[in-house]
């Protein structure tokens, strides 16, 4: 199982990562938290321990033995939960993409993200 942790559904995903995912079995999103701007530390590694909870209610429900999390997000609650989740010894992948940029004048640009594979967090 993937339970695609981010703010971009697994459905809404284009051909090529859909593909790449199904490496990982079923994927199932677990919707990225709003995660304050004016929280302290403390109230990340809270909002981080709630998810860690989801996860592993997701991974108990799962028929497969084998889950992995896809976690794209604000980085210092994507860092907290990434170390929980290491220590539970739970694979963790991020989506890479080259960016595609256009200048639509007026000082705008239209950027586009084309997805190029799934990286390991902790094997780096």
């Amino acid at each position: 199982m993937l339970i695609n942790l981010s703010n971009h559904p697994c459905e809404q995903w284009d051909a090529p990562q859909k593909q790449a995912a199904q490496a990982f079995g079923e994927c199932v999103d677990l919707p990225f938290p709003p995660v304050d701007p004016a929280g302290d530390e403390q109230y990340v590694a809270q909002l981080a321990e709630e998810y860690r909870r989801r996860v592993h209610q997701l991974a108990e429900k799962s028929a497969d033995e084998s889950v992995t999390v896809h976690l794209m997000g604000e980085m210092t609650f994507t860092y907290a939960l990434l170390q929980m989740l290491r220590v539970d010894g739970v694979p963790c992948i991020a989506s890479t993409t080259e960016r595609m940029s256009t200048d639509l004048g007026n000082g705008q640009k239209e950027m586009r993200f084309v997805f190029v594979r799934f990286r390991n967090y902790f094997n780096i």
